[in-house]
């Protein structure tokens, strides 16, 4: 869907979040005997991939992962209506009150199609490519034709992220496609030779190409050794220390076994801890 409106999109993103915080005081009931993990859709399968892992050793246990965006997700605990709240983007500064603890570092990465040639942008070029400045591939080096911009909605954690890493003061085009999730912005560029997007790098799949930005692949190692620098974290949060099964499946999330499982599937681990890590 085309949004050329900033109103209509802080509208929308708005109903977006009542809908979400309606259905999750829905599911309040469903969850008396388990809890609830709401918010980033960037997070959500690494949560949802945990929370099984997590069953499977707890089979008395139940635990409901859904996404809804980062913003949301937040809101939702702030109100009681999840237990957990999933971010992929650091607390505002009016969000200090909750209790966050970092459960892993992920990178954003700049995607487009396979079958696109450009291998490698500067920061700067992204920047003017998302910004509408750039607006054709020739511009960049590839065959001509006009460059298919897609976005995540406001209130995503990613979006957030992105604006932090990569625009800076720069707004993004409004002439872009707005996507709802991660996996919708990759299902957009595999299917367009001419679309460029971002995701969270542990979501990229042969279906896309994540592109080096100035000659720096976005890669464990690199992300490691802080030379690749498009970097945010992903959080669990919480309304106030957390208690119960919640604490417990925070502690098994920050164990040796649950982190060598986000290792494996692309996220940089945090060492076992149970402090608050920001």
């Amino acid at each position: 869907m085309l949004l050329r409106n900033n109103r209509f999109k802080k509208h929308l993103t708005y109903l977006l979040f009542f809908a979400l915080t309606l259905a999750l005081c829905a599911g309040c009931q469903r969850a008396k005997d388990g809890i609830t993990v709401a918010g980033s859709t960037s997070v959500e399968p690494f949560a949802a991939l945990l929370a099984e892992e997590y069953i499977s050793r707890h089979p008395q246990s139940h635990i409901y992962v859904q996404g809804g965006g980062s913003t949301a997700g937040i809101e939702a605990v702030r109100t009681h209506a999840a237990n957990i709240g999933m971010s992929s983007r650091s607390l505002l500064p009016d969000e200090q009150d909750l209790y966050a603890v970092t459960i892993a570092k992920d990178a954003i990465a700049i995607i487009v199609n396979p079958k696109n040639p450009i291998q490698d942008l500067s920061l700067d070029q992204v920047r003017q490519v998302f910004s509408g400045k750039i607006k054709n591939w020739g511009e960049l080096g590839a065959p001509p034709h006009p460059i298919i911009l897609v976005n995540r909605e406001e209130g995503s954690g990613t979006r957030e992220s992105f604006q932090k890493c990569v625009m800076g003061k720069e707004e993004t085009a409004l002439e872009s496609l707005v996507q709802d999730s991660n996996g919708a912005i990759r299902q957009v560029v595999s299917n367009d030779p001419y679309a460029i997007g971002y995701i969270s790098l542990g979501l990229v799949n042969e279906k896309v190409k994540a592109l080096k930005i100035s000659g720096i692949e976005p890669s464990l190692t690199n992300i490691e050794i802080g030379k690749y620098t498009l970097v945010r974290p992903f959080l669990f949060i919480f309304n106030g220390e957390p208690e119960g099964e919640a604490k417990s499946f925070l502690e098994f999330v920050l164990s040796s076994p649950a982190q060598e499982l986000l290792s494996k599937e692309g996220l940089v681990a945090v060492r076992e801890s149970s402090g608050v890590s920001i």
